[in-house]
């Protein structure tokens, strides 16, 4: 997708900075789960015809593009970065976030949007959301004083938003915070697509 905008109101993936908040339009794998159900791989056969089209469908609705997503958050609220994340999923969108921005992140994980579809695909394949095809979700960094108005804009159109983290100095790395005994762990990082693996 090719556009045009002036210099001062280009955000860029780089632009995050410590003590950003960050949000998630949509969900994890959207791309992935329509993908998924279009490929039909053996261990699909429990689901539905009326499920797999929905899932089919997830390419329309929730959608793929991040357009609109992207232009109602710039114009609600200071957006210092934006990503869409792709192949290799959420978790190596934020580890190229943070790579371009030098910058660590803490991120939630239960605060981290997935669509019920696209977990029950998941499971019946092995594979992980957070590193399956993501388009459709953008990962905005904003300044922490403007995300209540960032996301009522949001949600206003409805999209749907989650705060999933925040930005933190680069010394501190990409972690994870999961409800595990071992609390901060290391993002995972994904050397290759999950969907890859339908196909071995």
């Amino acid at each position: 997708m090719l556009g045009e905008v002036t210099r001062e109101r280009l955000v860029t993936p780089s632009g995050a900075r410590p003590g950003d908040a960050l949000l998630l339009t949509k969900g994890i794998a959207i791309e992935g789960t329509a993908l998924i159900a279009r490929e039909k791989p053996r261990g699909l056969a429990q689901f539905s015809d009326e499920f797999l089209e929905r899932c089919r469908n997830f390419l329309i609705e929730p959608g793929i593009s991040v357009v609109r997503d992207a232009a109602i958050a710039v114009s609600a609220g200071r957006v210092h970065a934006m990503h869409d994340p792709t192949e290799g999923g959420l978790a190596t969108g934020l580890h190229e976030m943070a790579q371009a921005a030098s910058i660590g992140m803490m991120i939630e994980g239960e605060a981290v949007p997935v669509y019920p579809e696209t977990l029950a695909l998941c499971r019946a394949t092995g594979l992980e959301p957070w590193g399956l095809i993501a388009s459709g979700a953008l990962l905005l960094a904003v300044d922490a004083s403007d995300v209540v108005s960032i996301v009522r804009a949001l949600e206003a159109e409805g999209i749907r938003v989650a705060i999933i983290g925040q930005a933190t100095s680069a010394a501190s790395g990409v972690t994870l915070r999961v409800w595990r005994p071992q609390g901060l762990v290391d993002l995972p990082y994904f050397e290759r697509d999950e969907i890859t693996r339908l196909f071995e």
